[in-house]
């Protein structure tokens, strides 16, 4: 760091080998989106893997910006998404928007590894 206080966005960008998401909700979903520039996936290499793991209301899930969102993200961006899982939700909603299985986005991240040949 050249005896300098690191800026930790660019820091982390330059030793992190892929970034993992979990939960997404529908708001940081649309920040990733539309570029807002408040986050670290904003700086981060775009030839390293950006996983999410989308978590929020069936109704959130369901709307056509969360469609336009996540569809831009994959074709524009190539980000790698687990899409949720249909059980009852924290609002008591029964429907699909639960965040995926921990053993299952950890099975996720080593196929993602193992693609992306990171150690």
């Amino acid at each position: 760091m050249n005896g300098r206080d690191p800026v930790l966005h660019i820091d982390l960008r330059n030793w992190a080998d892929m970034i993992l998401i979990s939960p997404l909700d529908a708001n940081t979903l649309s920040k990733l989106a539309n570029g807002q520039c408040d986050n670290l996936v904003v700086t981060w290499d775009p030839k390293k893997p950006v996983i999410l793991c989308p978590a929020m209301n069936t109704y959130m899930w369901d709307h056509p910006f969360t469609e336009r969102h996540i569809s831009f993200l994959k074709k524009e961006l190539g980000y790698l998404f687990l899409d949720p899982i249909t059980k009852q939700l924290a609002c008591g909603d029964y429907g699909i928007g639960a965040m995926a299985d921990v053993k299952d986005i950890v099975a996720f991240v080593k196929r993602v590894k193992e693609e992306f040949n990171i150690k």
